[in-house]
């Protein structure tokens, strides 16, 4: 259930099949046989002189701020990935309850937050 999504400062990332980590408080198909606690992935992120000059261009004719959608797509992913290897840290192999959070740290800085209840699943026989 494990499965290699990029490289990290070790050389391998290895974080949980998508499928295993769910909003849901529990995986059909599967029972969950242990609980671990709470899991998170926290990435705080500034916008560039350059993103927000491109971002405030962009305004200009309307539509998708593709320059910001872009940077809070990456930072989503990145903090679900931390919140994955610290599951897998802690002997889990899915995630249920599984949210996002954001906050302002100050102007321009944001932190996104990826959070849930690391568990150990096994199918249902």
């Amino acid at each position: 259930m494990l499965y290699n999504c990029g490289a990290n400062q070790r050389g391998v990332r290895v974080a949980l099949h998508p499928a295993f980590v769910t909003t849901a408080l529990e995986l059909p198909g599967y029972r969950i046989v242990r609980s671990l606690g709470l899991v998170r992935g926290i990435v705080v992120r500034s916008r560039s002189v350059f993103g927000t000059i491109g971002a405030s261009l962009q305004t200009l004719v309307g539509g998708d701020i593709t320059l910001f959608t872009n940077l809070c797509e990456r930072t989503r992913q990145d903090a679900l990935l931390r919140m994955e290897e610290h599951a897998v840290a802690m002997g889990a192999n899915a995630v249920v309850a599984f949210r996002y959070d954001a906050n302002e740290v100050m102007q321009g800085v944001t932190e996104v937050l990826a959070y849930g209840t690391a568990v150990v699943v096994e199918p249902i026989s």
